[in-house]
């Protein structure tokens, strides 16, 4: 036999044997990918913890999937969350999901919608497949998503809702269960701080300009009036013998001009004795033109939400009822998780996807699939065991800003 046709052979031989071997190892491979690139099994909105140990199950997602993670905060300054808390936690979301730093993108928008709807854009060119934004208002929200959709780019409006467009995916938390968490922790102070014929004023939120502002005040007031309509008209009673003295909303959540309007119904009806408002920023107005008008602790109730630093000194000294609390180190283990699901063109599972959201009456839009966490009522009681054991809120600034007495009344020490 000639030496060429001796290495055919030999070359024939080993081609014949490694197509075995690949085809041995390809159904192995396969198989293993198949399995390591699933949808992790029970995948929930309850399966995240401070821990952030659920996040390790989506490696095989995430070395599956292509292209970048664009994330988009709002601002620095109307709430240090997105400094403080959801640019960490998100970053540390993405690096225990198994993302290099060149997989995934934080910026934050600085209060400009220009700057939110460039930071998009400049994503997209970038090579993002999923955006995950937090729109400053619904105009600047339509206009990200209808460029996103029109590059074939996946979404998830984070925090606050965006109902234009399709492949559009909310995660936050459950903004009517909010709301009724602020309207029952109300009704519960008022039996506490023994308030007798409650007049009640309301001071919504920038119902405007977010529509999450009109899903939190139908929640309270539900819970309280057992009606979903925002404003409702002044004179509305309830079987508890309670009535509306007046229901406002303070434009764009801007806690001046909501004390300003507080002070003027104040004056005008000094008969008030109960007050509802839709954060911790429009209650501390609220609490300030009290303060001003010599009004003592546990006197007349105010509610909130977002559980800040001012809201807890709020409560542990008596002028405020609560605060709804809502773990962001939650929220941005959801977005992350949703996200790489997407990415990887998977698609997400039903106990993730558990609600949906959609827009107010009247308002232009469609319903979007949801991920709505669970957010949680503080007051003085539960407050240790929550937002500090979480260091959502500094002990010490909390503590020297409402005395060392409060804090100890509250197991905080």
């Amino acid at each position: 036999m000639k030496l060429r046709d001796r290495k055919q052979g030999l070359l024939m031989a080993c081609v014949g044997a490694l197509a075995i071997i690949a085809a041995a190892c390809g159904t192995s491979t396969s198989t293993q990918t198949s399995a390591t690139a699933g949808v992790p099994s029970g995948l929930s909105v309850t399966s995240f913890d401070s821990s952030f140990s659920a996040m390790s199950q989506l490696k095989g997602l995430t070395s599956a999937g292509n292209g970048v993670v664009g994330v988009i905060l709002p601002d620095t300054t109307s709430s240090t969350r997105y400094v403080s808390f959801d640019a960490p936690y998100l970053k540390r979301a993405f690096e225990a999901a198994g993302y290099t730093s060149s997989q995934y993108k934080i910026d934050n928008a600085q209060g400009s919608d220009a700057t939110e709807l460039a930071d998009a854009q400049a994503d997209i060119t970038a090579g993002a497949k999923v955006l995950i934004f937090d729109p400053l208002n619904s105009t600047v929200g339509a206009a990200i998503q209808t460029y996103a959709q029109s590059h074939g780019v996946k979404t998830i409006s984070y925090d606050r809702a965006t109902f234009q467009g399709t492949n559009v995916y909310y995660v936050s938390f459950d903004n009517v269960q909010v709301g009724k968490l602020i309207g029952q922790g109300f009704m519960d102070c008022i039996t506490s701080w023994g308030v007798s014929s409650p007049k009640v004023f309301e001071l919504d939120g920038g119902e405007d300009t977010d529509p999450n502002a009109v899903s939190f005040a139908q929640g309270y007031n539900q819970a309280i009036w057992n009606s979903t309509t925002t404003p409702l008209s002044a004179g509305t009673t309830n079987s508890k013998g309670y009535t509306l003295v007046g229901d406002q909303i303070a434009p764009n959540w801007v806690n001046a001009t909501g004390g300003t309007i507080f002070q003027q119904q104040y004056t005008a009806h000094k008969e008030i004795n109960a007050t509802v408002e839709a954060n911790d920023g429009l209650g501390n107005a609220v609490i300030s033109v009290l303060k001003n008008s010599g009004v003592g602790t546990k006197k007349i109730p105010t509610t909130g939400q977002d559980a800040t630093l001012q809201g807890m000194v709020n409560v542990l000294q008596g002028y405020q009822c609560g605060s709804v609390y809502k773990a962001v180190y939650l929220e941005a283990q959801d977005a992350v998780a949703l996200a790489t699901i997407l990415r990887a063109g998977q698609t997400p599972p039903s106990a993730l996807l558990n609600g949906t959201t959609s827009p107010p009456a009247g308002k232009p839009g469609s319903q979007q699939p949801a991920s709505l966490l669970v957010p949680v009522w503080v007051t003085s009681s539960n407050m240790a065991s929550t937002v500090i054991k979480d260091n959502f809120v500094d002990k010490s600034s909390l503590c020297s800003a409402a005395g060392a007495t409060a804090c100890s009344a509250a197991g905080i020490s």
